[in-house]
């Protein structure tokens, strides 16, 4: 007969009105604006090294000197096929054919997705060390 949860509305959710949410946007557009004009000039644009291993690693971080996608990749294919081949024994009891089909060629289909992406990957990794060794 009575909810347990109460009558919240959206305003309630949100702070005393929705004009408060339209300010904070507007405030986090200019500060979002300004950190990132910033960090170019400090960060991204300069050639040098800095003193701080951190600084050093924020730089290289921003310039996109090391990709993180490569093992993020690895790391999810292995959870995607494991999942798969796992869920796949679920269908045994209904259909074997079914289990067969998704057993082999969900994780074929998911490898070739895979192997696409690892692929932009490699291109991406021999086209900066020819453009390194054209440099020296």
């Amino acid at each position: 007969m009575y909810s347990t949860y109460g009558n919240y509305g959206l305003n309630d959710l949100m702070g005393s009105s929705s004009t408060s949410f339209g300010v904070w946007a507007i405030v986090s557009l200019v500060l979002a604006i300004v950190g990132a004009i910033l960090g170019y000039f400090m960060f991204v644009k300069p050639e040098k090294n800095y003193p701080n291993k951190f600084v050093n690693w924020l730089r290289s971080f921003l310039n996109f000197n090391e990709m993180l996608i490569e093992p993020i990749l690895k790391v999810t294919y292995m959870f995607i096929a494991i999942f798969i081949t796992l869920g796949s024994f679920e269908l045994i009891g209904s259909s074997f054919v079914g289990f067969l089909l998704t057993l082999i060629f969900g994780n074929l289909i998911m490898r070739v997705i895979y192997e696409a992406s690892m692929m932009m990957v490699s291109i991406w990794k021999n086209t900066k060390e020819i453009n390194n060794k054209l440099k020296k």
